[in-house]
């Protein structure tokens, strides 16, 4: 009772201090301006007629595609709302490329008609149709990036990206699962095209394929290029490569070997597939932006150039592969009931993307190394970089919770943040993968190791072999089938590791396998070969930050030597200890200062016009994770885990 009258008293104060202000003659007070009207929601209703989109992808000299899209109009429809997807599957948050579409002109039945863009919804075209109209013609050109300031380069001279939800609109009101499409691309002379599509037909430099709904055409993106080849991995899966450069398609027999053992590994895991066919489509490149995006019967994949033919030292790069087949059984058939939405309109919601994602991290790790698509001690570098990351370099989990991380792809959109390590950025990722490996464990442990988490993959993700559709799932869907492998108190445990802060580091699962996080002078495999191939130098765990090949701060760690010493993104170092900045100046001065009575290490370095020298009294020396056998000479849990699966 004395809630409600405090609540009644705080709303009489708020409605007098309300009146008062109207009645102020010399404050002016507008009201709120009311809203336009919502756009239709999406019902599950087929569109009427088949919608034709044709799109011309052969200017490469200016990265233009040039698109004309008809759709068919009910007899005495007199208004079309178009859409130009917006949340877009498989990027987490609303990033539809709405400025990119320019030159938009519509027609009815051939004669130009006039437009009006939303005023809320900019992403939607409201048409008044004259009486009669049959059909609402669209043209349009998408602006491709040509410069990656400007956005991700989906096409150069010898390749293209062409992603169908980037350059074409829909009709508001209706599942896109009930818009049926005709689908047709022009592309330049002698290229290949390849796609998860069906019903491929081709008369010089045009295909079509067969019509499907809207919803299958978004997910099943094309690769093109000029020099591209396909190979057969059995089980109705190929690999589809275009590359900047014909020798880059060089592929060792063995090397290929490991991703027909991809294929073989990942349904020995899940023990059922969701495809009727799979693509790998995958770019040599690095002038066209980079992607790694899943999709039900295919997925868009990128290696550096060289990832091929020097196999060994780029072995690091080799993970996407691996990672997005994994999604085609966990995010595009399983999905969180939350992220599944109607339409490309309705807001989608992350809360389960530890699952999603996490899983998928997990299960891309270990079938990489179960594969040979990754080194195992790569993978194992990878397991100690993700470690060490929540063990040291993340004290931003004092305030945030993992799956809080799941909102980060609407926050930042992912841009870059000037101190991830304290605001947090997409941890669902790897924290997630980690909190899988333990889960993992506590089954092994509890079942004397008669079950793992690949039980689990093959009752949540196995079910149902050859259904390609979506099947939704909550949190107490995924508790209930972890409970029945193994019985334990899964809620409250996926509880406690992911929805609170303040945990402490996720590395129990690899000690349960029989492995610990040590410190070493050198990089480990995985950090090596990236640091080989970008020309960086990591020094997160030492001074505290990490550079460029120039000497450019390009993250530091929150709280870190070089942060208290006043380094932040953005300092260049110039110079360490009198002597002018090289990978090997700083590393020497690390080192050299670990003696004993070392004097702090002094940094010149610039900030914007300024310079000025630092002092980190810093005496720990060089430092990178490694994980290492508890056992050396021994197979433990973590070695069974990444060893290949048999029938």
């Amino acid at each position: 009772m004395k809630y409600l009258t405090a609540v009644a008293t705080l709303s009489a104060l708020l409605s007098l201090s309300a009146s008062a202000m109207a009645q102020d003659p010399a404050r002016t007070t507008p009201m709120a301006p009311a809203l336009p009207a919502p756009i239709p929601a999406a019902r599950d209703v087929p569109y009427p007629g088949t919608v034709a989109l044709n799109i011309d992808a052969s200017d490469v000299e200016h990265g233009i595609y040039r698109v004309t899209e008809e759709f068919p109009v009910e007899p005495g429809k007199t208004s079309l709302t178009l859409l130009q997807p917006g949340w877009l599957p498989g990027n987490h948050s609303e990033t539809g490329p709405y400025a990119m579409l320019a030159d938009i002109h519509f027609y009815a039945d051939g004669k130009e008609i006039p437009w009006v863009r939303d005023t809320v919804a900019v992403n939607a075209f409201h048409l008044s149709l004259p009486e009669g109209t049959r059909t609402v013609t669209a043209r349009f050109v998408h602006t491709s990036p040509v410069r990656s300031s400007e956005g991700r380069i989906t096409m150069t001279q010898e390749m293209l990206n062409l992603q169908w939800e980037k350059m074409s609109l829909y009709p508001a009101g209706h599942y896109v699962r009930g818009i049926e499409v005709k689908p047709t691309v022009t592309v330049p002379d002698s290229w290949t095209v390849f796609t998860a599509l069906d019903g491929k037909a081709r008369q010089g430099n045009t295909l079509t394929w067969t019509a499907t709904d809207y919803e299958r055409l978004v997910d099943s993106p094309i690769f093109a290029g000029i020099h591209a080849e396909r190979w057969d991995l059995g089980h109705d899966v190929s690999l589809d490569v275009v590359a900047d450069e014909p020798e880059l398609l060089a592929i060792s027999p063995q090397h290929l070997q490991t991703y027909r053992n991809l294929v073989d590994q990942a349904l020995l895991t899940f023990g059922a597939r969701h495809f009727d066919h799979y693509d790998f489509l995958l770019a040599l490149t690095d002038r066209m932006g980079g992607i790694g995006l899943e999709h039900h019967r295919s997925s868009e994949n990128q290696y550096e150039p060289k990832s091929w033919i020097n196999w060994d030292e780029m072995d690091w790069d080799h993970n996407v592969i691996p990672h997005e087949f994994v999604h085609s059984w966990n995010g595009k058939y399983r999905r969180p009931a939350d992220l599944w939405t109607p339409d490309y309109q309705q807001p989608m919601q992350n809360t389960l993307l530890w699952v999603y994602e996490g899983q998928t991290q997990f299960w891309g790790y270990v079938l990489a190394a179960r594969s040979g698509v990754q080194k195992k001690d790569t993978v194992l570098g990878m397991f100690a970089n993700a470690v060490a990351k929540y063990a040291e370099g993340t004290p931003g989990r004092g305030w945030r919770s993992v799956e809080d991380t799941t909102a980060a792809p609407q926050l930042a959109r992912r841009r870059p943040l000037p101190y991830t390590s304290l605001t947090r950025s997409e941890d669902y990722y790897v924290e997630g993968a980690l909190t899988w490996l333990e889960a993992d464990q506590i089954i092994r442990k509890g079942t004397n190791g008669r079950k793992g988490l690949d039980d689990f993959a093959k009752a949540f993700f196995g079910m149902r072999d050859g259904d390609w559709g979506e099947l939704t799932y909550t949190f107490d869907d995924v508790v209930s089938t972890l409970n029945g492998v193994y019985p334990y108190d899964w809620a409250s445990f996926l509880r406690t590791r992911l929805y609170l802060p303040g945990q402490p580091a996720p590395m129990k699962g690899v000690e349960m396998a029989g492995y610990k996080l040590v410190w070493k002078e050198k990089p480990n495999p995985y950090s090596q070969g990236i640091a080989d191939a970008r020309k960086t130098l990591d020094l997160t765990y030492s001074l505290g930050f990490s550079l460029d090949n120039e000497g450019n701060v390009t993250s530091a760690l929150w709280d870190g030597p070089g942060y208290n010493a006043g380094i932040i993104n953005g300092v260049k170092i110039v110079a360490v200890n009198g002597r002018a900045y090289n990978k090997g100046v700083i590393s020497d001065a690390i080192t050299a200062a670990k003696d004993p009575g070392a004097k702090p290490i002094a940094l010149l370095v610039k900030r914007g016009d300024r310079y000025e020298t630092v002092s980190i009294d810093y005496h720990g020396g060089l430092r990178w994770p490694w994980l290492e056998s508890e056992t050396p000479g021994k197979t433990n849990g973590l070695d069974r885990l990444l060893a290949p699966r048999r029938n």
